[in-house]
């Protein structure tokens, strides 16, 4: 019901910044909650950023807090990963995906997800 796509990945350098956004056609992201997940090679997928349907509440990892900030413009539909002081640890394929949520709340499971976007930092 829900597709997304991702765009704005590249390279960059190290110290450098990248800004992802999360497209979704379908129905609107307004009452879904919208997570980043990234997937280094040979590593585990891990949950990077999180923003509710509101866009008033949002979680930011350990590893990128200070660093990255995750926002959203349901009148554009799109959802938005700044990414600032990339370090080439954050080299990764990196997904949106949504999952209904009405509460407000963050969900640990979505449901609908984009191809990814890659991101490579260089040292």
């Amino acid at each position: 019901q829900v597709q997304l796509i991702e765009f704005g990945g590249g390279l960059a350098q190290a110290g450098g910044s990248l800004r992802l956004s999360c497209a979704a056609t379908g129905r609107p992201l307004s009452s879904y909650a919208v997570g980043w997940f990234r997937q280094g090679p040979g590593k585990e997928r891990e949950v990077v950023a999180a923003i509710n349907y509101r866009g008033d509440n949002s979680f930011l990892s350990d590893t990128v807090k200070g660093r990255f900030t995750i926002s959203r413009d349901n009148a554009k539909n799109t959802v938005q990963l700044q990414m600032n002081s990339l370090r080439p640890e954050d080299t990764a394929i990196y997904y949106c995906a949504a999952h209904l949520e009405i509460r407000g709340g963050l969900p640990k499971e979505y449901d609908w997800w984009g191809q990814g976007t890659q991101v490579t930092v260089s040292s």
